[in-house]
């Protein structure tokens, strides 16, 4: 190939199927770069996004890899911006003929503004910042959030329960009773059973935590 025009057909085959996917807001370009740098673009798609059409000039990058500085022009997910502000994610890729010069290059730029102003909305919804995190179980029976509220009580400990001293039984309790466990309907048979103890244990527990919390007379 000696000119990106012998390929005509492919090109334009393959610019409609990418803003096919990607819509209106993608911009993709095809430069022959074999002619005058003022009239580079030959094929365009969705030309709106940067308000370029058939004739128009090529980019300051184009300039470069022509020049040599820049060897190797292609480049992948760059971003730039339109002269109005609006921001684009691009791609850049030379073609080269059958001798490994520079003929010409098809450039892909999507217009992402609204998708970035889109993403700051989502962040500010599920952004950890501004609300506080809560562990709340989601479970089908009270069996199941008591099960639930036992493990957590035991982790919260930090041993399990063979290892608990009197004063680590005491820590579930008071977490188990914080978290309103009692309210559920024989609750307390189950814990006695989590935590080995009678019930008479239990409810002396229960006492001496609410008597640590009763204000003074």
């Amino acid at each position: 190939m000696k000119r990106v025009q012998e390929e005509f057909a492919f090109f334009e085959s393959l610019m409609k199927g990418l803003t096919a996917i990607f819509g209106t807001n993608c911009e993709v370009v095809l430069h022959d770069l074999t002619e005058s740098y003022e009239s580079t673009v030959v094929m365009i798609e969705n030309g709106h996004v940067t308000d370029r059409r058939v004739g128009d000039c090529g980019s300051n990058l184009g300039l470069e890899v022509l020049r040599g500085t820049v060897r190797n022009g292609d480049k992948y997910g760059y971003f730039t911006n339109t002269r109005d502000g609006r921001v684009l994610r691009s791609s850049s890729v030379y073609v080269r003929d059958d001798e490994g010069k520079v003929i010409g290059c098809l450039c892909i730029n999507f217009d992402v503004s609204n998708l970035m102003v889109a993403d700051k909305t989502i962040r500010s919804l599920i952004s950890s910042g501004e609300g506080e995190k809560e562990e709340e179980f989601f479970v089908n029976d009270v069996n199941q959030l008591l099960d639930a509220l036992l493990q957590k009580a035991m982790e919260e400990v930090g041993k399990p329960v063979s290892y608990m001293t009197r004063d680590d039984r005491i820590r579930v309790v008071k977490y188990l009773d914080q978290k309103g466990a009692f309210l559920i309907t024989k609750s307390g048979n189950r814990i006695c059973q989590f935590l080995d103890i009678s019930k008479f244990t239990l409810y002396s527990y229960l006492d001496e935590i609410h008597s640590e919390i009763q204000p003074s007379k």
